[in-house]
């Protein structure tokens, strides 16, 4: 059985940071695309980053480029999500999911998901 748990979430002062951990097991993530997605009240869920099968490529949503940095530990099957200078418009619930070989910006695309952490950039 597949599962996904995503944590790191967390309120922080805008300029801050965070990392995100997206922690995979009854699936060896090296063999997927990783997503994170987000999304705020009242809108749509929006791809963040992704990192392609194999770390072949990594993509960013251009609000984050700079920012963010997509990095994954084979050896601990977990996908890190690392996130500077973090803006108040960057809050939302943050999500993973896995889908086969290469990225996707479609949400519909991804099989696998977890249960969200919270991020939270308010003074």
């Amino acid at each position: 059985q597949v599962q996904l748990v995503e944590s790191g979430g967390a309120l922080v002062q805008p300029g801050g940071s965070l990392r995100l951990s997206c922690a995979a097991s009854g699936v060896t993530l090296d063999y997927y695309a990783i997503g994170w997605f987000r999304q705020a009240p009242g809108k749509e869920r929006e791809g963040v980053s992704c990192i392609s099968s194999r770390d072949v490529r990594a993509y960013y949503l251009d609000s984050v480029k700079g920012r963010f940095t997509i990095v994954r530990d084979v050896a601990e099957n977990t996908v890190y999500l690392q996130m500077n200078n973090l803006k108040p418009e960057d809050t939302a619930l943050y999500f993973c999911g896995t889908k086969e070989r290469y990225c996707s910006s479609w949400s519909s695309d991804y099989q696998y998901w977890g249960q969200g952490t919270q991020v939270t950039v308010s003074s």
